[in-house]
């Protein structure tokens, strides 16, 4: 559910969105979803002092409430 949509929202961000990988794993009380991109498509998802990672955070933490969940996203390279 929170991969398809981080997987939806980052597919319109990237250029190699062949090389767009979302994972989820639970750690302890709290589910991380771990996103893996292109080192060229860094930028455009971290985006200018980190708005565009901001607001990705923040439309999974609104769509985590109707849960009740933690829900953590970690962008690697």
């Amino acid at each position: 559910m929170y991969r398809e949509l981080v997987e939806y929202l980052v597919g319109y961000l990237v250029e190699s969105k062949d090389k767009v990988s979302v994972t989820e794993f639970m750690d302890g009380d709290k589910l991380v979803i771990k996103l893996e991109v292109a080192p060229e498509d860094m930028g455009r998802v971290i985006g200018k002092d980190g708005r565009i990672v901001k607001s990705l955070r923040e439309i999974i933490r609104a769509y985590s409430g109707r849960e009740n969940k933690k829900v953590v996203l970690q962008i690697v390279e």
